[in-house]
């Protein structure tokens, strides 16, 4: 939406905060260039060439990405590897078609298909379609499929762009996206926040120009600015960059504290290499760690891999508290020989805990790993997507026995702390009767399944509201359960890296947040500015 303060000034909602200044570049366009077709066997060996040379650059890209973002990229290189697919592209090369030709009538027939599915998991795909097809394009026609070149500090616009493409840009030197369409809720958007690079969604129409003032805090996108604007933006990003000194500068003091309480900050990591993140040191432990990651590479994770991972984590954490995610799979997550394929509604699928329980032989390497690695530190383990204590209760039996038939056999072993994310509606409602070391609210899902609102349906942004009185009922009705039975209670998704939430979430009950790494400084200064009778 144009902002009437400026003919050239656009305003969208924040997805990331922060602030870039450059060239603005557009991305939107997909694939281009000629190429002359060869003999129908040249057509067909360069059609299996770019599909291999796609899914080698695919699959790089998710060992590189790590956590939920390698998930998407894996339905790509699934798709790649659909020999049906790539059977029907080769019948039309047989009778003629041009490789370049061919792949753009089935995937754009696919893509079709997914935008009219009722299903706004399936229409979600559609956009990993878009890219795939693009990319296989662009490497038939020459291009190698790589993302174009983009200059250092360049403010990216596109309308909207997947996780590859994202994860494609040098973002070293900085630099922004603007998205026409997007949400703040999507894995590209939570690629930007761990990374500090600004971003801003649903910007609307937005004209071509040379250079942008791109402000994440105030979601506008400013093109070609007058020397006016730029003295205006520099003096909002240097009052940014001192509240954000400010903000490292408090880390270094006592823990934050609000109405006489200890508020307690973890961290969220989805791979080892988030605790090099220099404000990491600072944090009371590891509130959430996501093992997706573990799933991203081709074939399964064995006992000995996990256990590795999961050691060099309380090796860091020496005896602050470690809370390890079991498998999260299912949902926009689908893993090659685990998740079942063709639900029609995966959201509310066989995913999470369910998966794993469906699943036993994964599982049980899993929790064989994790029951190693609960002796060399304060280990918590958490089960996502609970919906009935009888689920917890044969996960914690299925543990108990691994931990006994391990102990049995001579190796070092014990059953850690067994805990539950809340983030089924269902689960907040009957948490009494769950017997849990810990709960953890798992607010991104929880406000999802609340409100009826897909989270990465960019339509359905301004209704996906955490704040919204439901969902605080449900985040005080666990955290009072919590207090009253002398249970630990957290909440790790979005709400508690988010400045505004705060207030909220104290006056809730919640005296522990986990949040993401990169947002740590700013929530405890925003804690310490209530405690002290300031705003936020």
């Amino acid at each position: 939406m144009r902002d009437s303060a400026s003919r050239l000034a656009y305003r969208g909602r924040t997805a990331s905060i922060g602030f870039a200044q450059g060239p603005f570049v557009r991305v939107d366009a997909g694939a281009n260039g000629e190429r002359v077709a060869g003999t129908l066997v040249d057509e067909a060996l360069a059609l299996r060439s770019a599909i291999d040379t796609a899914s080698r650059q695919i699959a790089e890209l998710a060992a590189i990405a790590g956590g939920e973002a390698a998930q998407i990229l894996e339905f790509q290189v699934a798709l790649l590897e659909d020999e049906d697919l790539v059977s029907a592209i080769l019948a039309a090369i047989g009778e003629g078609e041009p490789a370049d030709a061919a792949w753009r009538a089935v995937l754009d027939e696919q893509i079709a298909d997914y935008n009219s599915a009722p299903d706004e998991y399936l229409k979600a795909r559609s956009s990993d379609l878009a890219d795939l097809r693009d990319r296989v394009l662009n490497i038939l026609r020459g291009g190698g499929g790589h993302a174009l070149r983009i200059p250092s500090g360049a403010v990216v616009c596109a309308d909207d762009l997947p996780p590859s493409r994202f994860l494609e840009i040098d973002w070293s030197d900085g630099g922004g996206l603007a998205l026409l369409r997007g949400s703040p809720t999507s894995h590209v958007a939570m690629l930007a926040r761990a990374r500090g690079i600004p971003m801003v969604v649903q910007l609307g129409a937005v004209p071509a120009g040379s250079t942008a003032l791109l402000d994440g805090e105030g979601a506008t996108l400013e093109l070609d600015p007058s020397i006016e604007q730029i003295g205006l933006f520099e003096k909002r990003r240097e009052i940014h960059r001192k509240s954000r000194a400010s903000a490292r500068a408090i880390l270094r003091r006592p823990a934050a504290s609000w109405r006489g309480d200890r508020i307690k900050l973890l961290i969220n990591i989805q791979r080892v290499e988030d605790l090099d993140y220099p404000d990491a040191q600072y944090a009371d432990g590891v509130g959430l760690m996501r093992t997706e990651f573990l799933l991203s590479e081709r074939g399964l994770p064995d006992e000995e891999t996990q256990f590795q991972v999961y050691d060099q984590v309380l090796r860091w954490a020496e005896r602050r508290p470690v809370t390890i995610r079991t498998f999260d799979a299912g949902g926009d997550k689908p893993v090659p020989g685990f998740t079942p394929d063709g639900e029609a509604n995966p959201f509310l699928g066989v995913r999470g805990l369910r998966l794993c329980l469906a699943r036993p032989e994964i599982f049980a390497v899993q929790l064989r790993a994790l029951a190693r690695a609960a002796v060399r530190g304060n280990l918590k383990v958490m089960f996502p997507m609970v919906t009935s204590a009888h689920e917890v209760e044969a996960a914690r039996k299925l543990f108990a026995d691994i931990v006994q038939d391990l102990q049995g056999k001579g190796t070092a072993a014990m059953l850690p702390d067994l805990g539950i994310m809340v983030e089924v509606p269902a689960a907040a409602l009957s948490i009494a009767s769950f017997k849990s070391a810990f709960f953890s609210i798992g607010s991104n899902d929880l406000a999802q399944y609340v409100l009826a609102c897909d989270r990465s349906n960019g339509a359905l942004a301004p209704l996906v509201d955490p704040l919204h009185p439901a969902v605080l009922e449900l985040i005080t009705r666990t955290a009072e359960h919590g207090r009253r039975a002398g249970i630990p209670v957290s909440l790790c998704g979005d709400m508690a890296s988010d400045p505004r939430c705060i207030p909220a979430l104290l006056d809730c009950g919640l005296r522990e947040l986990s949040v993401n790494v990169s947002a740590l400084a700013q929530i405890k200064q925003t804690i310490d500015r209530l405690g002290s009778g300031g705003g936020t």
